[in-house]
């Protein structure tokens, strides 16, 4: 046992991932503030929900699933924390640029860069966690991490909606832009680069650099891993898929005004997934020394609470019942975050994590964020042309209920890893 976190020269491992969570949360709000958008720009530039789901998710994934990886491999080797600085500045004028568009097209190109600049910020911040905090604490640290997704929605639904609706949707993006400038260089003055693998008792064998296909490799190999991978990208593809058209199914659906949607997204998609992610973190830490299966249970079986309750929340035409059902769901959407992180890292070498987590974001993005948008758009649409759907918002209403099944085929493959993670978790980390 290691005796908990320690410093970092004059950095607090807890002072590290304050501000690693909210260089992140910065990155999220630039990268979903764009849902809570949905109607004014798809109103201003006249668009489909098919070309909707390209600006607010494919666009994104572009480059960012390519630069992604090539910045971990550049990551495993240099200053880790001066890509989160850079890749912070990028983005954040990206977003501003994002407000400048003066059309689709224009818009398509600003949300590219905004992948762009996170490719390079992001995929070393589990790296620097895993580095920070040792084994035994590392699901509790990278849940909190994982809070930027709902608190970056809570900020990025009620701000972007708030602006939008006074101000007008370029303002959003021009406001957004500026807190990760101001992080950016809080983040160079007062984090230290932690050595690496300090808690891995791996002597001169931290500084290998293993090569890309170790990493494929140990994923191939263990069988608990490729079913976590597996089981995150789908939970990630239903997941960004829903939350891109929340904002637009609860205007359609029940007519609520662009500030009212943001705030009844924001809080739908932040406050109890916060608490979710915080607490299986946690639990799975204290359960996880006497029975490491447990870090595969619990986003499992959230997984299957959460598909029949999301159903049935978007299917009802109560405003009321149907937020306090998305709320419930949302409880359990996202569990399994901090846990799939916290098993990469600690099956991973040191110089292999920053690889192994933009591999697992590259797929979150490009497959998550990247197609989970676009099927809900496409099938939006499909549904909408029925002449047999009458009701507001019926058509994605469907599109919403078809989706959440998704997050049964997710805890699947969650439940199958508890077949062999208690006897890979313990195996040797070198490649």
């Amino acid at each position: 046992m290691t005796g908990g976190a320690r410093p970092v020269g004059g950095t607090s491992p807890w002072w590290a991932l304050v501000m690693l969570t909210s260089i992140y949360i910065c990155g999220f709000i630039d990268r979903i503030i764009m849902q809570v958008l949905v109607e004014p720009v798809k109103s201003e530039f006249s668009l489909t929900d098919f070309e909707i789901g390209i600006v607010a998710g494919l666009a994104f994934a572009v480059l960012n699933v390519v630069l992604g990886l090539w910045v971990a491999r550049f990551a495993e080797r240099c200053r880790r924390m001066s890509l989160v600085t850079v890749g912070t500045v990028l983005w954040s004028i990206a977003t501003a640029a994002c407000g400048m568009a003066g059309s689709y097209v224009q818009l398509v190109l600003a949300r590219i860069s905004v992948g762009v600049g996170e490719a390079v910020g992001l995929p070393s911040s589990s790296s620097i966690i895993s580095d920070y905090f040792p084994r035994e604490q590392r699901s509790t640290a990278l849940s909190v991490l994982m809070l930027a997704p709902p608190l970056g929605a809570f900020i990025g639904f009620v701000g972007g909606g708030y602006l939008a609706q006074n101000y007008g949707w370029r303002a959003a993006f021009w406001i957004a832009a500026i807190p990760g400038f101001l992080l950016a260089l809080l983040a160079a003055l007062t984090v230290q680069e932690p050595p690496r693998g300090r808690y891995d008792n791996l002597g001169d064998k931290t500084d290998m650099v293993p090569p890309f296909r170790a990493v494929l490799a140990r994923v191939w190999q263990r069988r608990s891993l490729r079913h976590l991978l597996l089981g995150s990208t789908i939970a990630s593809m239903v997941g960004f898929g829903l939350n891109v058209f929340l904002a637009a199914f609860l205007s359609r659906r029940f007519g609520f005004s662009v500030g009212e949607t943001g705030l009844i997204a924001g809080i739908i998609a932040s406050l109890p997934a916060a608490f979710s992610l915080v607490a299986a973190g946690w639990l799975t830490d204290r359960i996880g020394k006497r029975d490491s299966r447990c870090y595969a249970y619990v986003p499992g079986i959230s997984l299957l609470i959460a598909a029949p309750v999301y159903i049935l929340a978007v299917t009802r035409t109560d405003a009321t019942l149907a937020i306090v059902l998305l709320g419930i769901a949302t409880l359990f959407q996202y569990t399994y975050l901090g846990p799939t992180f916290a098993v990469f890292q600690n099956m991973m070498h040191p110089r292999m994590r920053a690889t192994s987590s933009a591999f697992n974001s590259m797929l979150y993005t490009l497959i998550g964020n990247g197609l989970g948008p676009v099927l809900v758009g496409v099938l939006s649409d499909g549904f909408s042309t029925d002449p047999s759907q009458s009701e507001p918002g019926a058509g994605l209403m469907l599109a919403l209920a078809f989706t959440g099944t998704g997050y049964l085929w997710a805890a699947g493959h969650y439940l199958w890893a508890t077949r062999s993670l208690r006897q890979e978790f313990d195996l040797p980390i070198e490649p």
